[in-house]
């Protein structure tokens, strides 16, 4: 479709270590999403620090920096109408006691420090495009056409 749209989602340490990316992937997939890359990873200092760089003069920074590069992440790239909009309803509030049921921080998140998975922010117009260019070289993202597409979009 023309009008799909790219996001950038990454599951985090503590998402990896409990064992729920494909639980992750699943979720994506069944609403309709088109997983265009993956990529399972362990940042380093200098990606964590471009990645957060907007929260730099924040006092949580360096628990950030420490926590991204503590383990490894699952770092993806979705595909679909309105993507990014989308794929932060599915996540939920950034802390997870303020996250509904049914999304993937309301049912796993526990604390805010650990709240499983990053997703672009859907009011950044530029976050997307600067995170998918800080994890994935363009050779690394698909294009191609789900056998269900028909059956998602009028």
């Amino acid at each position: 479709m023309s009008d799909d749209e790219r996001t950038f989602v990454m599951v985090k340490p503590d998402g990896v270590q409990r064992g729920l990316i494909g639980e992750i992937v699943s979720r994506f997939e069944d609403r309709g999403l088109k997983l265009v890359g993956g990529k399972f990873m362990q940042i380093d200092d200098d990606l964590a620090h471009e990645h957060y760089g907007e929260h730099e003069d924040k006092p949580f920074f360096d628990g950030l920096v420490e926590f991204i590069t503590s383990g490894p992440v699952f770092a993806m790239v979705w595909e679909g109408a309105d993507a990014t909009r989308q794929v932060r309803s599915m996540v939920g509030e950034t802390d997870p006691a303020e996250s509904a049921p049914g999304t993937i921080r309301g049912d796993f998140g526990l604390d805010l420090g650990r709240n499983v998975i990053h997703a672009s922010d859907h009011e950044d117009e530029g976050a997307n495009e600067r995170e998918i260019d800080l994890f994935f070289d363009e050779d690394e993202l698909l294009d191609y056409e789900r056998i269900d597409a028909a059956w998602l979009y009028e």
